[in-house]
């Protein structure tokens, strides 16, 4: 056999052997994506200073996901359209969690939700690794949250939640049959 045979069934073992330890020993990662449960994280409520798990107190509510930082423009420019679906859909049940990410403390993002006037849950992971275990890739970046935890909608960068299309999903999702003024005719009046 030649020096060229043995040094490809070489590579070709230790690929293999590789790969079977990396299954069996590697950790477990399942996609963060549509169809996926939402992997638990524990964070800061920033209005009440307790450490609460995602999974525990957002269980049995359609909830939005939202990671972001106070930085970032695009951020910004979304929020006021996660207010008003909020406003019009807190009463059904609907919560948001919005994990801001800020590395310098909750002072910051606390001017941040006076500014904006949010009243949705706004929670503070100042490490960051939260956007680890979501598996993001930039600011905003959100999930949509069924009442049973899987992740029905996951959208990277600033988004209109207030849209029509938005609101209708939020809305069949918590069981509302019944037709609604949209929330832009609702914020009109």
């Amino acid at each position: 056999m030649s020096k060229q045979w043995i040094f490809v069934l070489s590579v070709l073992a230790g690929l293999v052997l590789g790969s079977i330890a990396l299954v069996w020993y590697g950790p477990e990662v399942k996609a963060v994506a549509a169809g996926a449960r939402a992997p638990d994280y524990r964070t800061v409520d920033l209005a009440t200073g307790d450490s609460v798990s995602l999974r525990e107190h957002y269980r049995g509510h359609v909830t939005l996901v939202n990671i972001w930082a106070t930085w970032c423009v695009p951020c910004r420019v979304e929020m006021p359209s996660m207010q008003r679906l909020y406003e019009a859909n807190a009463a059904r049940g609907f919560r948001i969690a919005a994990v801001s990410i800020d590395q310098d403390g909750p002072e910051a993002v606390k001017e941040f939700v006076r500014d904006l006037g949010l009243t949705f849950d706004v929670l503070h992971d100042q490490s960051g690794a939260i956007q680890q275990s979501y598996q993001t890739t930039r600011v905003p970046e959100s999930f949509l949250l069924d009442s049973n935890g899987v992740i029905l909608k996951r959208v990277i960068g600033a988004h209109d939640w207030a849209s029509p299309a938005n609101e209708a999903l939020v809305r069949r999702l918590l069981g509302d049959t019944a037709a609604a003024p949209p929330i832009a005719d609702q914020a009109a009046r």
